[in-house]
C-alpha cells in the first residue's frame, strides 16, 4: 500500500463581494488528490482536499516543501499497519520535517489542505464515510448523522444593499436553514446597525441571526459595536477583534450579553491554547470556530479538541469553520456543536453534497465513502479535470 502519485493546482474563487477586511476579486484556492495503490470498485482510491475560505491557494508550500518530503520518506514508514491503511499521522509528521515551531501562517493552510486529501483516501479505503471511521478511531463509536448547520452569507456586494441583504437571508430560511450570518464592519456604524435591523426583521428574530466583523475593529471599536447591537438578542458577535489580541477579545467578552465566537483565524493548537487562557472566553456560552483545514488540518485539531475536552469546555461549543464537506463529517464524527455552511457563496467549494437537503436547520450524512465530494457535482468536475490533465 502506498500513495503513487499527489496532484495539486491553484484555482480561482473570484467574487465581487467583501467583508470588512478583503474583497475575494483575486481569491484563490488550492486543489489536492492524493492516489494510491489501492483498489476499489475496480479503480485507484484517491482522495480529494482543498483549502477552506479566506486564505489564498498554497501551491508553492506544497510543491516546494511538503511533497518532495513524502516522495523521499519511504512508503511503509506512511502505513498504518494494524489497519492496513494509509497514516495520517505519520503523513503529517513527514510534511512537518525541519519545520520550526511557530510561524504558522499559510504553512498550516499547505499542510492542512494535503491532510484533508489524506483522510479522504482512508476513509475510502475503509469503504466508510469519515464521520463513521472518526467516531469509531475517536469519538463515542456511533456518529452523530443530523448536524445543525447554519447558513453563512450576508456579505458586502456592489449592488443591492439592504435589499439584496434581506432577499439572500430569507432565501436561506427557504432552503431549511433556521439561522444565518452577516458580515459587519466594512460599513458605518449606523449603516451596519440598519442592515442588522432589516435582517432580524427579514429572518423573525435575533437570535437566527449571528454578525461577523472579520477582525476589523480595535478595542473601542469592537466595544462601541457590542453596545450598539445588545438590544437585537443576536446568536452570536464574530470576530469583533484582531484574532490574537486577547486582551482586547476578554475585555470585549467580559461585557458581552450575547455570545462571542471567535478561532477561525488561529492555526494552531498553541494559539487556541492562548485563546482559552488569555481570551476571557465563558465556556458555558462563547464559541470556538478553529477551521480544521486551516490549522494543519484534522491531525492538528483532534489535539485541539484533547486540549479543550481537558480545558472543560463542551464540545457543544465548537462550530468548525469552513462550511465545507470535511468540517462537516468532523463535526458529526466527533460531536462538535454543528457547522457552519456556504450554500450561495464559494462555490464550488462551499456547501454539501447535492442530494442533502437542510430540513429544520440540520443536515443529514449519507453513506458515501471518505467525505462524499462525489456528491457535488461542481466539485467533483474540479477534481476529475485536475486528474485528467495529470
Amino acid at each position: 500500500m502506498r500513495i503513487v502519485r499527489i496532484l495539486e493546482r491553484t484555482v480561482p474563487l473570484a467574487s465581487a463581494m467583501r467583508n470588512a477586511v478583503i474583497d475575494f476579486s483575486t481569491m484563490t484556492a488550492s486543489v489536492v488528490a492524493v492516489v494510491t495503490d489501492v483498489v476499489r470498485d475496480g479503480s485507484p482510491v484517491v482522495g480529494f482536499g482543498f483549502n477552506s475560505n479566506g486564505r489564498y491557494g498554497q501551491g508553492g508550500i506544497i510543491r516546494e516543501r511538503l511533497l518532495p518530503r513524502l516522495e523521499h520518506v519511504d512508503s511503509d514508514e506512511l502505513v498504518d499497519h494494524a489497519r492496513d491503511n494509509l497514516d495520517p499521522h505519520a503523513i503529517w509528521r513527514a510534511m512537518m520535517t525541519n519545520e520550526k515551531p511557530g510561524g504558522h501562517g499559510e504553512r498550516s493552510v499547505a499542510v492542512g489542505t494535503v491532510d484533508m486529501a489524506v483522510w479522504d483516501a482512508v476513509a475510502k479505503i475503509e469503504s466508510k464515510p469519515l464521520h463513521q471511521l472518526l467516531s469509531a478511531r475517536y469519538g463515542q463509536g456511533e456518529p452523530t448523522r443530523s448536524v445543525e448547520v447554519y447558513a453563512a452569507g450576508g456579505y458586502y456586494h456592489p449592488e443591492g444593499g439592504v435589499d439584496r441583504l434581506c432577499s439572500e437571508l430569507r432565501g436561506y430560511l427557504d432552503q431549511g436553514y433556521t439561522r444565518v450570518k452577516m458580515k459587519v464592519g466594512g460599513a458605518s456604524l449606523e449603516e451596519d446597525l440598519e442592515r442588522i435591523g432589516a435582517a432580524v426583521e427579514a429572518v423573525g428574530s435575533g437570535s437566527r441571526l449571528a454578525v461577523d466583523a472579520n477582525a476589523r475593529f480595535g478595542r473601542a471599536e469592537a466595544i462601541a459595536f457590542r453596545e450598539a447591537i445588545a438590544g437585537f438578542g443576536l446568536a452570536w458577535y464574530e470576530e469583533p477583534c484582531d484574532p490574537l489580541d486577547y486582551q482586547v477579545l476578554a475585555e470585549v467578552a467580559a461585557g458581552a450579553t450575547m455570545p462571542i465566537a471567535t478561532g477561525e483565524n488561529l492555526f494552531s493548537l498553541p494559539d487556541t491554547v492562548n485563546l482559552v487562557r488569555y481570551g476571557g472566553l465563558r465556556s458555558d456560552r462563547d464559541i470556538i470556530q478553529v477551521d480544521p483545514v486551516l490549522s494543519y488540518g484534522l491531525v492538528e485539531y483532534l489535539r485541539i479538541l484533547e486540549m479543550l475536552d481537558g480545558q472543560g469546555w463542551s464540545r457543544s461549543q465548537l462550530i468548525p469553520h469552513g462550511g465545507h464537506q470535511f468540517a462537516l463529517h468532523i463535526a458529526a464524527g466527533l460531536g462538535t456543536g454543528g457547522n457552519e455552511s456556504y450554500p450561495e457563496v464559494f462555490r464550488p467549494f462551499g456547501g454539501f453534497a447535492d442530494d442533502a437537503p437542510i430540513r429544520d436547520g440540520m443536515i443529514e450524512l449519507d453513506d458515501r465513502p471518505g467525505i462524499g465530494i462525489e456528491g457535488k457535482a461542481d466539485l467533483l468536475a474540479v477534481f476529475h479535470d485536475l486528474l485528467e490533465s495529470a
